[in-house]
Protein backbone atom coordinates (compact mmCIF):
# COMPACT_ATOMS: atom_id res chain seq x y z
CA UNK A 1 0.00 0.00 0.00
CA UNK A 2 0.98 3.35 -1.10
CA UNK A 3 -0.13 6.30 0.43
CA UNK A 4 0.56 9.85 1.76
CA UNK A 5 0.93 11.33 -1.84
CA UNK A 6 -2.36 13.01 -1.94
CA UNK A 7 -2.54 14.59 1.41
CA UNK A 8 -0.21 17.46 1.33
CA UNK A 9 1.09 19.54 -1.36
CA UNK A 10 3.53 20.91 1.08
CA UNK A 11 6.88 19.08 0.15
CA UNK A 12 7.95 19.18 -3.55
CA UNK A 13 11.59 18.01 -3.19
CA UNK A 14 12.78 14.59 -4.08
CA UNK A 15 10.87 12.00 -4.45
CA UNK A 16 11.68 9.61 -0.99
CA UNK A 17 9.99 7.54 1.06
CA UNK A 18 9.38 5.86 4.20
CA UNK A 19 8.73 2.06 5.14
CA UNK A 20 7.79 1.87 8.60
CA UNK A 21 8.43 -1.71 9.29
CA UNK A 22 8.37 -4.18 12.47
CA UNK A 23 11.32 -6.09 12.87
CA UNK A 24 9.88 -8.84 15.51
CA UNK A 25 10.77 -9.38 18.53
CA UNK A 26 14.41 -10.28 18.00
CA UNK A 27 14.92 -13.89 16.43
CA UNK A 28 16.18 -12.89 13.30
CA UNK A 29 14.52 -16.16 11.42
CA UNK A 30 10.66 -14.14 11.92
CA UNK A 31 11.57 -11.20 10.16
CA UNK A 32 9.39 -10.87 7.05
CA UNK A 33 10.46 -11.06 3.87
CA UNK A 34 9.55 -7.69 2.99
CA UNK A 35 11.56 -6.38 6.14
CA UNK A 36 14.64 -8.47 5.52
CA UNK A 37 14.85 -6.93 1.71
CA UNK A 38 14.36 -3.45 2.83
CA UNK A 39 17.12 -3.69 5.22
CA UNK A 40 19.52 -4.96 2.41
CA UNK A 41 17.90 -2.42 0.20
CA UNK A 42 17.35 0.94 2.06
CA UNK A 43 19.55 4.27 2.54
CA UNK A 44 19.23 5.09 5.81
CA UNK A 45 17.62 2.83 8.53
CA UNK A 46 15.95 4.57 12.12
CA UNK A 47 16.07 1.96 14.18
CA UNK A 48 15.22 1.36 18.00
CA UNK A 49 16.31 -0.80 20.97
CA UNK A 50 14.60 -3.73 20.24
CA UNK A 51 16.02 -4.64 17.57
CA UNK A 52 18.42 -7.55 18.23
CA UNK A 53 22.44 -8.00 17.53
CA UNK A 54 21.08 -10.72 15.16
CA UNK A 55 18.80 -8.71 13.04
CA UNK A 56 21.19 -5.41 13.09
CA UNK A 57 24.14 -8.20 12.02
CA UNK A 58 22.00 -7.77 8.69
CA UNK A 59 22.13 -4.09 7.97
CA UNK A 60 25.31 -3.33 5.12
CA UNK A 61 28.32 -1.77 6.13
CA UNK A 62 27.44 1.39 4.06
CA UNK A 63 23.90 1.84 5.35
CA UNK A 64 23.27 4.85 7.52
CA UNK A 65 21.95 4.06 10.65
CA UNK A 66 19.77 6.41 13.31
CA UNK A 67 19.92 5.28 16.73
CA UNK A 68 16.39 6.32 18.60
CA UNK A 69 16.38 3.88 21.23
CA UNK A 70 14.21 4.19 24.32
CA UNK A 71 14.00 2.21 27.11
CA UNK A 72 10.87 2.39 30.38
CA UNK A 73 11.86 5.98 32.05
CA UNK A 74 14.66 6.50 29.08
CA UNK A 75 13.87 8.62 26.40
CA UNK A 76 16.90 9.66 24.61
CA UNK A 77 15.44 11.06 21.59
CA UNK A 78 11.75 12.15 21.95
CA UNK A 79 9.23 10.96 19.79
CA UNK A 80 8.91 14.70 18.13
CA UNK A 81 12.24 14.01 17.16
CA UNK A 82 12.29 10.90 15.69
CA UNK A 83 9.03 11.96 13.43
CA UNK A 84 11.19 14.84 12.37
CA UNK A 85 14.15 12.70 11.65
CA UNK A 86 12.07 10.47 9.34
CA UNK A 87 10.70 13.80 7.17
CA UNK A 88 14.18 15.02 7.33
CA UNK A 89 16.01 12.32 5.86
CA UNK A 90 13.03 11.34 3.74
CA UNK A 91 13.02 14.68 2.04
CA UNK A 92 16.90 13.76 1.03
CA UNK A 93 15.31 11.49 -1.85
CA UNK A 94 16.31 8.83 0.42
CA UNK A 95 14.79 5.41 0.76
CA UNK A 96 14.22 5.38 4.64
CA UNK A 97 13.72 2.32 6.87
CA UNK A 98 11.82 2.74 10.17
CA UNK A 99 12.81 -0.03 12.21
CA UNK A 100 10.75 -1.06 14.96
CA UNK A 101 10.69 -4.15 17.51
CA UNK A 102 7.28 -6.19 17.16
CA UNK A 103 5.12 -4.87 15.07
CA UNK A 104 4.48 -0.97 14.13
CA UNK A 105 1.05 -0.51 15.56
CA UNK A 106 0.89 -2.18 18.44
CA UNK A 107 1.86 0.09 20.71
CA UNK A 108 4.41 1.02 18.91
CA UNK A 109 3.84 4.99 17.92
CA UNK A 110 3.74 4.11 14.33
CA UNK A 111 0.24 5.88 14.00
CA UNK A 112 2.24 9.08 15.56
CA UNK A 113 5.02 8.85 12.91
CA UNK A 114 2.67 8.00 10.25
CA UNK A 115 0.52 11.47 10.70
CA UNK A 116 3.65 13.77 10.42
CA UNK A 117 4.28 12.38 7.14
CA UNK A 118 1.01 12.38 6.08
CA UNK A 119 1.34 16.54 7.50
CA UNK A 120 4.08 16.85 5.11
CA UNK A 121 3.38 14.62 1.99
CA UNK A 122 5.78 12.18 1.99
CA UNK A 123 5.10 8.50 0.42
CA UNK A 124 4.75 5.77 2.83
CA UNK A 125 4.45 2.19 3.57
CA UNK A 126 3.57 -0.01 6.28
CA UNK A 127 5.08 -3.11 6.45
CA UNK A 128 3.53 -5.12 9.22
CA UNK A 129 5.99 -7.46 12.22
CA UNK A 130 5.47 -10.14 14.05
CA UNK A 131 4.29 -9.53 17.23
CA UNK A 132 5.57 -10.08 20.47
CA UNK A 133 2.34 -10.75 21.98
CA UNK A 134 1.86 -13.75 20.20
CA UNK A 135 5.35 -14.69 18.82
CA UNK A 136 7.34 -14.82 22.52
CA UNK A 137 4.59 -16.66 24.44
CA UNK A 138 4.99 -19.30 21.15
CA UNK A 139 8.47 -19.76 22.04
CA UNK A 140 7.63 -20.34 25.76
CA UNK A 141 5.01 -23.00 24.58
CA UNK A 142 2.16 -21.24 25.47
CA UNK A 143 -0.81 -20.94 22.69
CA UNK A 144 -2.71 -17.86 23.43
CA UNK A 145 -5.74 -19.90 22.65
CA UNK A 146 -6.65 -23.05 23.13
CA UNK A 147 -10.37 -24.83 22.58
CA UNK A 148 -10.07 -26.44 26.03
CA UNK A 149 -8.98 -22.97 27.60
CA UNK A 150 -10.04 -19.80 26.19
CA UNK A 151 -11.08 -18.39 22.64
CA UNK A 152 -9.85 -15.24 23.02
CA UNK A 153 -6.86 -13.17 23.53
CA UNK A 154 -6.54 -9.90 24.82
CA UNK A 155 -3.29 -7.12 24.18
CA UNK A 156 -2.89 -4.63 27.14
CA UNK A 157 0.24 -1.80 27.30
CA UNK A 158 1.02 -2.06 31.48
CA UNK A 159 2.88 0.73 31.00
CA UNK A 160 2.01 3.17 34.28
CA UNK A 161 0.65 6.81 33.22
CA UNK A 162 3.20 9.89 34.81
CA UNK A 163 1.13 9.98 37.79
CA UNK A 164 2.11 6.03 38.48
CA UNK A 165 -1.42 4.97 37.86
CA UNK A 166 -2.93 2.47 35.19
CA UNK A 167 -6.10 2.78 32.86
CA UNK A 168 -7.04 -0.66 32.81
CA UNK A 169 -10.42 -1.64 33.35
CA UNK A 170 -9.96 -5.35 35.46
CA UNK A 171 -12.78 -5.72 36.11
CA UNK A 172 -13.82 -6.06 32.70
CA UNK A 173 -10.48 -8.02 31.64
CA UNK A 174 -11.65 -10.80 34.02
CA UNK A 175 -14.96 -11.04 32.56
CA UNK A 176 -13.51 -11.58 29.55
CA UNK A 177 -12.08 -15.09 30.64
CA UNK A 178 -9.50 -14.86 28.10
CA UNK A 179 -5.80 -14.93 28.09
CA UNK A 180 -4.39 -11.33 28.94
CA UNK A 181 -0.54 -10.37 27.81
CA UNK A 182 0.42 -7.54 29.20
CA UNK A 183 3.16 -5.23 27.46
CA UNK A 184 5.75 -3.10 28.69
CA UNK A 185 4.65 -4.13 32.21
CA UNK A 186 6.90 -5.03 34.27
CA UNK A 187 7.67 -2.13 36.75
CA UNK A 188 3.90 -2.69 37.15
CA UNK A 189 3.33 -5.84 37.70
CA UNK A 190 2.65 -5.86 41.51
CA UNK A 191 -0.41 -3.46 40.52
CA UNK A 192 -1.43 -5.14 37.50
CA UNK A 193 -2.07 -8.55 39.50
CA UNK A 194 -3.30 -6.91 41.88
CA UNK A 195 -5.59 -5.21 40.04
CA UNK A 196 -7.14 -8.52 38.58
CA UNK A 197 -7.38 -10.40 41.80
CA UNK A 198 -9.03 -7.26 43.43
CA UNK A 199 -11.46 -7.63 40.14
CA UNK A 200 -12.30 -11.11 41.20
CA UNK A 201 -9.76 -13.03 39.61
CA UNK A 202 -8.74 -16.20 41.42
CA UNK A 203 -5.16 -16.01 42.72
CA UNK A 204 -4.28 -19.53 41.52
CA UNK A 205 -5.01 -18.56 37.94
CA UNK A 206 -2.04 -19.54 35.95
CA UNK A 207 0.99 -16.88 35.15
CA UNK A 208 3.50 -16.33 33.40
CA UNK A 209 6.48 -14.06 32.64
CA UNK A 210 8.41 -13.99 30.29
CA UNK A 211 11.75 -12.45 29.50
CA UNK A 212 13.60 -11.76 26.25
CA UNK A 213 11.23 -14.07 24.07
CA UNK A 214 12.29 -15.30 20.72
CA UNK A 215 15.97 -14.61 21.39
CA UNK A 216 18.76 -17.23 23.02
CA UNK A 217 18.49 -15.63 26.20
CA UNK A 218 14.90 -16.38 26.61
CA UNK A 219 13.39 -16.97 30.24
CA UNK A 220 10.04 -18.20 31.81
CA UNK A 221 8.71 -18.34 35.13
CA UNK A 222 5.11 -19.61 35.64
CA UNK A 223 3.24 -19.32 38.79
CA UNK A 224 -0.41 -17.92 39.60
CA UNK A 225 -1.90 -14.59 39.82
CA UNK A 226 -1.15 -14.79 43.61
CA UNK A 227 2.93 -15.72 43.60
CA UNK A 228 3.96 -14.22 40.15
CA UNK A 229 5.41 -10.97 41.50
CA UNK A 230 7.29 -13.14 43.70
CA UNK A 231 8.87 -16.22 41.37
CA UNK A 232 9.77 -12.94 38.83
CA UNK A 233 11.88 -11.42 42.13
CA UNK A 234 13.34 -14.65 42.97
CA UNK A 235 14.18 -14.82 39.27
CA UNK A 236 15.94 -11.42 38.26
CA UNK A 237 13.27 -10.76 35.51
CA UNK A 238 14.50 -7.75 34.14
CA UNK A 239 12.74 -6.20 31.34
CA UNK A 240 11.55 -6.40 28.12
CA UNK A 241 9.65 -9.01 29.35
CA UNK A 242 5.99 -9.72 28.77
CA UNK A 243 3.53 -10.90 31.55
CA UNK A 244 0.69 -13.60 30.36
CA UNK A 245 -2.75 -14.45 32.71
CA UNK A 246 -4.61 -16.89 31.67
CA UNK A 247 -5.43 -20.89 32.24
CA UNK A 248 -3.70 -21.51 28.56
CA UNK A 249 -0.22 -19.99 31.15
CA UNK A 250 -0.07 -24.04 32.87
CA UNK A 251 0.59 -25.78 29.25
CA UNK A 252 4.06 -24.15 29.05
CA UNK A 253 5.26 -26.96 30.93
CA UNK A 254 4.21 -29.70 28.05
CA UNK A 255 4.36 -27.69 25.48
CA UNK A 256 7.78 -26.00 25.66
CA UNK A 257 10.08 -26.51 22.79
CA UNK A 258 12.56 -23.49 22.29
CA UNK A 259 15.25 -23.93 24.70
CA UNK A 260 15.14 -28.37 23.86
CA UNK A 261 16.83 -27.77 20.57
CA UNK A 262 20.38 -29.12 20.55
CA UNK A 263 21.54 -25.00 20.46
CA UNK A 264 18.48 -23.56 22.32
CA UNK A 265 19.97 -20.36 24.18
CA UNK A 266 23.31 -20.58 22.77
CA UNK A 267 24.53 -17.48 20.83
CA UNK A 268 27.53 -17.07 18.55
CA UNK A 269 29.34 -14.50 17.57
CA UNK A 270 30.43 -15.66 13.43
CA UNK A 271 33.51 -13.64 12.12
CA UNK A 272 33.85 -14.18 8.62
CA UNK A 273 35.07 -12.46 5.10
CA UNK A 274 32.03 -9.91 4.14
CA UNK A 275 31.50 -11.27 0.39
CA UNK A 276 30.87 -14.77 2.21
CA UNK A 277 27.89 -15.94 2.59
CA UNK A 278 27.53 -18.31 5.44
CA UNK A 279 26.52 -21.47 5.57
CA UNK A 280 27.95 -22.56 9.41
CA UNK A 281 25.40 -19.39 10.60
CA UNK A 282 22.80 -21.21 8.80
CA UNK A 283 23.41 -24.82 10.34
CA UNK A 284 23.86 -23.72 13.79
CA UNK A 285 19.90 -21.81 13.53
CA UNK A 286 18.79 -24.86 12.25
CA UNK A 287 19.82 -26.42 15.63
CA UNK A 288 18.04 -23.74 17.56
CA UNK A 289 21.46 -20.70 18.03
CA UNK A 290 21.03 -17.64 17.69
CA UNK A 291 23.74 -16.13 15.37
CA UNK A 292 25.10 -13.09 14.64
CA UNK A 293 27.49 -12.45 11.51
CA UNK A 294 30.36 -10.51 11.69
CA UNK A 295 32.48 -9.68 8.63
CA UNK A 296 36.20 -9.37 10.15
CA UNK A 297 37.84 -8.80 7.37
CA UNK A 298 36.92 -7.73 3.22
CA UNK A 299 39.17 -9.05 0.54
CA UNK A 300 39.83 -6.87 -2.30
CA UNK A 301 40.73 -8.40 -5.77
CA UNK A 302 44.09 -6.83 -6.92
CA UNK A 303 43.44 -5.19 -10.51
CA UNK A 304 44.57 -4.48 -12.83
CA UNK A 305 46.96 -7.97 -12.09
CA UNK A 306 49.46 -8.02 -14.85
CA UNK A 307 51.75 -10.42 -12.59
CA UNK A 308 48.84 -12.87 -12.60
CA UNK A 309 48.23 -12.41 -16.48
CA UNK A 310 51.87 -13.11 -17.41
CA UNK A 311 52.15 -16.25 -15.02
CA UNK A 312 49.22 -17.46 -16.31
CA UNK A 313 50.54 -17.11 -20.58
CA UNK A 314 54.06 -18.49 -19.16
CA UNK A 315 51.85 -21.61 -17.00
CA UNK A 316 49.96 -22.27 -20.21
CA UNK A 317 53.78 -22.92 -22.31
CA UNK A 318 54.81 -24.96 -19.64
CA UNK A 319 56.10 -28.23 -21.18
CA UNK A 320 56.47 -30.42 -18.10
CA UNK A 321 53.77 -31.57 -15.59
CA UNK A 322 51.88 -28.32 -13.98
CA UNK A 323 50.26 -27.81 -10.56
CA UNK A 324 47.33 -24.87 -9.98
CA UNK A 325 47.29 -24.78 -6.45
CA UNK A 326 44.08 -22.93 -4.27
CA UNK A 327 44.28 -21.65 -0.66
CA UNK A 328 40.72 -20.96 0.15
CA UNK A 329 37.57 -20.64 -1.66
CA UNK A 330 37.37 -16.63 -1.52
CA UNK A 331 40.63 -17.67 -3.97
CA UNK A 332 38.67 -19.64 -6.44
CA UNK A 333 36.14 -17.45 -6.93
CA UNK A 334 38.26 -14.12 -7.25
CA UNK A 335 40.72 -16.25 -9.54
CA UNK A 336 37.53 -16.67 -12.03
CA UNK A 337 36.80 -13.41 -11.76
CA UNK A 338 40.13 -12.15 -12.73
CA UNK A 339 40.88 -14.66 -15.69
CA UNK A 340 37.19 -13.32 -16.59
CA UNK A 341 38.30 -9.75 -16.53
CA UNK A 342 41.14 -10.11 -18.35
CA UNK A 343 39.56 -12.21 -21.03
CA UNK A 344 41.73 -15.27 -20.80
CA UNK A 345 40.38 -18.20 -21.99
CA UNK A 346 40.95 -21.74 -19.72
CA UNK A 347 41.72 -23.52 -23.08
CA UNK A 348 44.71 -21.24 -23.54
CA UNK A 349 45.77 -21.65 -19.99
CA UNK A 350 45.52 -25.75 -19.31
CA UNK A 351 46.66 -26.14 -22.96
CA UNK A 352 46.38 -29.71 -24.29
CA UNK A 353 48.33 -31.42 -21.30
CA UNK A 354 46.39 -32.14 -17.98
CA UNK A 355 46.74 -29.67 -15.00
CA UNK A 356 46.69 -31.09 -11.87
CA UNK A 357 44.46 -28.95 -8.79
CA UNK A 358 45.71 -28.84 -5.47
CA UNK A 359 43.45 -27.85 -2.72
CA UNK A 360 44.46 -26.50 1.00
CA UNK A 361 40.57 -28.78 2.02
CA UNK A 362 37.51 -29.60 1.35
CA UNK A 363 35.62 -25.75 1.12
CA UNK A 364 38.03 -25.22 -1.37
CA UNK A 365 37.94 -27.91 -3.20
CA UNK A 366 33.86 -27.81 -3.24
CA UNK A 367 34.16 -24.47 -4.68
CA UNK A 368 36.77 -26.19 -7.42
CA UNK A 369 34.12 -28.47 -7.96
CA UNK A 370 31.14 -25.75 -9.13
CA UNK A 371 34.14 -24.65 -12.06
CA UNK A 372 34.17 -28.34 -13.30
CA UNK A 373 37.58 -28.83 -10.84
CA UNK A 374 38.33 -31.73 -8.97
CA UNK A 375 41.33 -31.49 -6.91
CA UNK A 376 44.28 -33.74 -7.15
CA UNK A 377 45.93 -33.34 -3.91
CA UNK A 378 44.32 -32.07 -0.70
CA UNK A 379 46.12 -32.32 2.36
CA UNK A 380 44.29 -34.95 5.29
CA UNK A 381 45.08 -31.49 7.87
CA UNK A 382 43.56 -28.96 6.63
CA UNK A 383 46.80 -26.51 6.34
CA UNK A 384 48.84 -23.87 4.40
CA UNK A 385 52.34 -26.70 6.12
CA UNK A 386 50.79 -29.95 4.84
CA UNK A 387 49.33 -28.62 2.14
CA UNK A 388 53.12 -28.12 1.13
CA UNK A 389 53.98 -31.27 1.93
CA UNK A 390 51.12 -32.67 0.53
CA UNK A 391 52.24 -31.02 -3.25
CA UNK A 392 56.02 -32.28 -2.21
CA UNK A 393 55.10 -36.09 -1.68
CA UNK A 394 52.66 -36.23 -4.67
CA UNK A 395 54.38 -33.87 -7.62
CA UNK A 396 57.75 -34.97 -9.24
CA UNK A 397 61.05 -33.09 -9.52
CA UNK A 398 60.62 -30.03 -11.85
CA UNK A 399 57.12 -30.01 -11.91
CA UNK A 400 56.08 -26.52 -11.99
CA UNK A 401 53.84 -25.12 -9.27
CA UNK A 402 51.66 -22.14 -9.86
CA UNK A 403 50.07 -21.14 -6.45
CA UNK A 404 47.29 -17.75 -6.50
CA UNK A 405 46.54 -16.71 -3.20
CA UNK A 406 46.07 -13.77 -0.74
CA UNK A 407 48.50 -11.20 -0.63
CA UNK A 408 50.10 -12.18 2.81
CA UNK A 409 49.71 -15.77 2.43
CA UNK A 410 51.48 -18.20 4.80
CA UNK A 411 54.85 -18.55 5.28
CA UNK A 412 54.63 -22.63 5.85
CA UNK A 413 53.71 -23.22 2.36
CA UNK A 414 56.29 -22.44 0.33
CA UNK A 415 59.12 -24.33 1.84
CA UNK A 416 58.34 -28.00 1.37
CA UNK A 417 57.89 -27.05 -2.50
CA UNK A 418 61.10 -25.70 -2.71
CA UNK A 419 63.13 -28.48 -0.91
CA UNK A 420 61.23 -30.73 -3.39
CA UNK A 421 62.77 -29.12 -6.18
CA UNK A 422 59.76 -27.82 -7.69
CA UNK A 423 59.37 -25.07 -9.56
CA UNK A 424 57.21 -22.59 -7.66
CA UNK A 425 55.47 -19.39 -8.44
CA UNK A 426 53.31 -17.71 -5.91
CA UNK A 427 50.79 -14.74 -7.33
CA UNK A 428 48.77 -12.68 -5.03
CA UNK A 429 44.82 -12.67 -6.31
CA UNK A 430 43.75 -9.95 -3.47
CA UNK A 431 44.45 -8.29 -0.39
CA UNK A 432 42.63 -8.77 3.19
CA UNK A 433 41.53 -5.52 4.77
CA UNK A 434 40.20 -5.53 8.23
CA UNK A 435 36.95 -3.89 9.13
CA UNK A 436 34.18 -3.90 11.14
CA UNK A 437 31.00 -2.19 11.48
CA UNK A 438 31.15 0.49 14.62
CA UNK A 439 27.63 -0.40 15.21
CA UNK A 440 28.05 -4.16 14.95
CA UNK A 441 30.98 -3.83 16.96
CA UNK A 442 29.86 -1.28 20.07
CA UNK A 443 26.72 -3.79 20.40
CA UNK A 444 28.75 -6.85 20.60
CA UNK A 445 30.98 -5.23 22.88
CA UNK A 446 28.49 -4.97 25.18
CA UNK A 447 27.21 -8.42 24.64
CA UNK A 448 30.55 -9.92 25.45
CA UNK A 449 30.56 -7.87 28.91
CA UNK A 450 27.46 -9.43 29.77
CA UNK A 451 28.47 -12.49 29.59
CA UNK A 452 25.95 -13.38 26.38
CA UNK A 453 27.93 -14.57 23.60
CA UNK A 454 28.75 -18.36 24.09
CA UNK A 455 31.50 -18.72 21.88
CA UNK A 456 33.18 -17.18 18.15
CA UNK A 457 34.16 -18.81 15.48
CA UNK A 458 37.06 -18.69 13.67
CA UNK A 459 37.70 -19.57 9.95
CA UNK A 460 41.21 -17.93 9.37
CA UNK A 461 44.21 -16.47 11.29
CA UNK A 462 42.96 -13.03 9.17
CA UNK A 463 39.58 -13.23 11.07
CA UNK A 464 41.13 -13.29 14.61
CA UNK A 465 43.23 -10.37 13.77
CA UNK A 466 40.65 -8.35 12.38
CA UNK A 467 38.22 -8.81 14.98
CA UNK A 468 40.99 -8.43 17.68
CA UNK A 469 41.79 -5.10 15.90
CA UNK A 470 38.49 -3.87 15.25
CA UNK A 471 37.02 -4.60 18.71
CA UNK A 472 39.64 -2.51 20.47
CA UNK A 473 39.03 0.82 18.37
CA UNK A 474 36.39 3.11 18.59
CA UNK A 475 34.82 2.32 21.68
CA UNK A 476 34.88 4.64 24.69
CA UNK A 477 35.06 2.05 26.97
CA UNK A 478 38.02 -0.48 28.02
CA UNK A 479 38.92 -2.74 25.42
CA UNK A 480 37.81 -6.60 25.18
CA UNK A 481 39.27 -9.00 27.56
CA UNK A 482 39.91 -11.13 24.76
CA UNK A 483 41.41 -14.57 27.79
CA UNK A 484 37.26 -14.43 28.15
CA UNK A 485 36.30 -15.45 25.07
CA UNK A 486 35.82 -18.84 23.48
CA UNK A 487 37.39 -19.35 20.26
CA UNK A 488 36.34 -22.05 18.24
CA UNK A 489 38.46 -22.44 15.25
CA UNK A 490 38.49 -24.16 12.35
CA UNK A 491 42.69 -25.21 11.96
CA UNK A 492 45.44 -25.06 13.96
CA UNK A 493 47.02 -22.28 11.91
CA UNK A 494 43.78 -19.79 13.09
CA UNK A 495 44.08 -21.63 16.62
CA UNK A 496 47.65 -19.86 16.42
CA UNK A 497 46.53 -16.92 15.64
CA UNK A 498 43.43 -16.67 18.53
CA UNK A 499 46.30 -18.17 21.22
CA UNK A 500 48.22 -14.76 20.55
CA UNK A 501 45.53 -12.89 22.21
CA UNK A 502 45.42 -15.56 25.13
CA UNK A 503 41.32 -16.72 23.92
CA UNK A 504 40.40 -20.25 25.31
CA UNK A 505 40.62 -22.14 22.13
CA UNK A 506 38.54 -25.01 20.80
CA UNK A 507 39.62 -26.55 17.35
CA UNK A 508 37.64 -28.22 14.99
CA UNK A 509 38.69 -31.69 14.07
CA UNK A 510 38.80 -30.70 10.25
CA UNK A 511 38.83 -27.58 8.44
CA UNK A 512 35.20 -27.64 7.69
CA UNK A 513 32.09 -26.32 8.50
CA UNK A 514 30.63 -29.45 9.21
CA UNK A 515 33.33 -30.02 12.03
CA UNK A 516 33.10 -26.85 13.33
CA UNK A 517 29.30 -28.12 13.83
CA UNK A 518 30.25 -30.78 15.47
CA UNK A 519 33.00 -29.23 17.78
CA UNK A 520 30.27 -26.83 18.80
CA UNK A 521 27.85 -29.06 19.50
CA UNK A 522 30.39 -31.02 21.42
CA UNK A 523 31.06 -28.53 23.71
CA UNK A 524 27.70 -25.92 24.09
CA UNK A 525 24.74 -28.61 23.17
CA UNK A 526 22.34 -30.35 25.00
CA UNK A 527 22.86 -34.37 25.59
Amino acid sequence: METGKNHSEKYTGPAGKVWLAGAGPGDAGLLTVKAAELIKSADVIVYDALISAEILSRIPTETEVIYVGKHAGNHPVPQDEINRILVREAKKGKKVLRLKGGDPFVFGRGGEELEELIREGISYEVVPGITSSVAVPAYAGIPVTHRDYTSSFHVITGHARKDGTLSIDFESLVKLNGTLVFLMSISSMEMILNGLMNAGMPSVMPAAVLERGTTARQRRVTATVGTLKEEADRAGIRTPAIILVGKVCALSEQLHWAEDRPLGGRQFLLTRPRQNMSVLAGRLRDLGAQVIEMPAIRTEMITPNEPLREALVRFGEVKQQRWLVFTSPIGVSVFFDLIREMRMDLRDIFGQNRVKIGAIGSATGAALEKHGLFPDAVPDVYSAGQLGEKLAETAEAGDHILIVRAEKGSEELIPPLTEAGLEVEDIPLYRTVYEMDPLLRDETAELFRDGEIDAVTFTSGSTVRGFAAAMNVGDEKPGLDFSRIRAVCIGEQTARAAAEYGMQIATSRQASMNAMVEKILELYGRG
